[in-house]
């Protein structure tokens, strides 16, 4: 998170990883980092190659999985049983997974997780294939990559600055969720077709498979170029002090309860699109499939500029998180399913500016020793709110329809995001500074004893 006037909403601390940046001379705009540079690192472009196969398998699973689900009950809500189910252990086991991550070895943890998500895909594939898949075993199969996920989650997050330094992180973070979105791209059209044509079964065996590509890729990374951290030792009361770490600094308690919010009632996309697709338009799984890949359209672009923008202000965190529960709202009242669709590009697009901006923030805001525990906090919040909303909206979905579910989430996103503004703003001593800027008006919150000196020369 930079510093400097008008940067963020309260005042940023150093990063942890390097040295404070100084400001760019008056009228000179900030520098940009290269969109891409942080696949010049050999171990990271091992790491980014290897999570473009195995994401696009995960975006197949995912939609293989909540068509499987609807398809066996026709029930919202047991696609959101689902969510929760496989969010359920990063609630209840996250901060514990984030101690252990602080504890352990990055590359041999991930190793082990990644095996471990690989096997319980070929395990419900070979359920499927076989016409013995039952709801239930769907049920048991999320909630094993949870349990999964509440290391490897925290793992992935923290190895990235082990990969590229401090220097490289917030274009290595970007890049990373561009990453992910871009195969939700071709992951949702690919399980479509396998729906479809063959079934769900195959999705699930092609993720299996993909896992052997972030496998080959840890195991062929380079040992003395990793960025060496210093790992915590074993202790008592690690748990506590994570939890005192973030409570105490308003830069990164406050980001997290936001995303909390949004990703309890506003990001449930599995519950809303299915329910859309089926119940709404009744349009079927090919057009849950493009739902999910115009989303990704527009996550791609939010990441990509992410990359390019090379600083992470809470600011541009409020405004995205605003305008993307307001955009649910629009989107629950259009009538058609192409403007619908349309508004899955901008829906992708702000809902990617929060994941990242969060991210990244956090993350450079954060001690290096802690970073563990701190990433798994942000998870637990982020995605293990899903066992808690995930239930909840797609109970509002079967009881009052698709659109009162999807504006109540949007509804509430906003909500939090203007509550959770104004505190930001409060915490940060900051005022309202109205001025002019090379002959355009220029409205930004700004620390009270700025307030003059930035006031418009008569």
């Amino acid at each position: 998170m930079s510093s400097g006037p008008g940067a963020a909403s309260v005042p940023a601390p150093e990063p942890h990883d390097s040295p404070p940046a100084s400001d760019p001379p008056a009228g000179r705009p900030a520098r940009k980092s290269s969109m891409f540079s942080s696949l010049k690192v050999w171990n990271y472009r091992l790491f980014f190659m290897g999570q473009v196969v195995s994401n696009i398998g995960t975006w197949m699973q995912r939609i293989a999985q909540d068509w499987l689900v609807l398809s066996l009950t026709g029930s919202s809500a047991a696609v959101g049983i689902t969510t929760a189910l496989q969010f359920l252990p990063m609630l209840l086991f996250g901060l514990y997974g984030g101690v252990l991550v602080d504890r352990l070895r990055k590359r041999p943890t991930l190793l082990v997780t990644q095996s471990s998500m690989a096997l319980t895909a070929i395990a419900l594939a070979v359920l499927t294939l076989t016409g013995h898949v039952q709801v239930w075993h769907v049920y048991v199969a999320a909630f094993a990559v949870g349990l999964a996920t509440v290391v490897d989650n925290p793992a992935r997050q923290s190895f990235v600055s082990e990969l590229v330094g401090p220097k490289q992180l917030q274009n290595a973070v970007s890049l990373n969720s561009a990453n992910f979105q871009s195969a939700r791209l071709v992951g949702p059209a690919v399980a479509g077709i396998l729906i479809t044509g063959v079934g769900t079964g195959y999705a699930f065996l092609l993720n299996g498979l993909s896992f052997i590509a972030p496998l080959t890729g840890l195991l062929l990374m380079r040992a003395r170029e990793l960025h060496a951290v210093e790992r915590a030792p074993r202790g008592k009361g690690q748990l506590r002090e994570g939890v005192r770490y973030v409570t105490g600094r308003p830069e990164l308690i406050w980001p997290i309860v936001l995303v909390g919010f949004v990703g309890t009632f506003a990001f449930n996309f599995p519950v809303y699109l299915s329910a859309f697709a089926d119940d709404v338009f009744h349009a079927g799984a090919g057009a849950y499939s493009m739902f999910n890949t115009l989303m990704a359209v527009g996550s791609v672009a939010g990441a990509l500029l992410a990359a390019r923008r090379g600083t992470a202000r809470l600011r541009l965190l409020i405004a995205a998180a605003m305008a993307f529960g307001a955009l649910e709202i629009l989107a629950a009242t259009i009538p058609t399913l192409w403007m619908f669709a349309l508004l899955m590009v901008p829906l992708g697009l702000f809902g990617m500016t929060v994941n990242v901006t969060t991210n990244t923030s956090i993350q450079m805001s954060t001690d290096p020793a802690m970073r563990g525990r701190v990433m798994a906090l942000y998870m637990m919040v982020f995605l293990g709110g899903s066992p808690v909303g995930a239930p909840i909206v797609g109970w509002i979905t079967d009881t009052y329809g698709a659109r009162v579910g999807l504006a109540a989430g949007g509804a509430v996103a906003v909500a939090a995001t203007a509550v959770i503004g104004l505190i930001l703003v409060r915490v940060g001593n900051l005022r309202l500074s109205i001025g002019w800027h090379r002959g355009h008006p220029r409205v930004r919150f700004v620390p009270r004893e700025q307030r003059e000196e930035l006031a418009p020369a008569a």
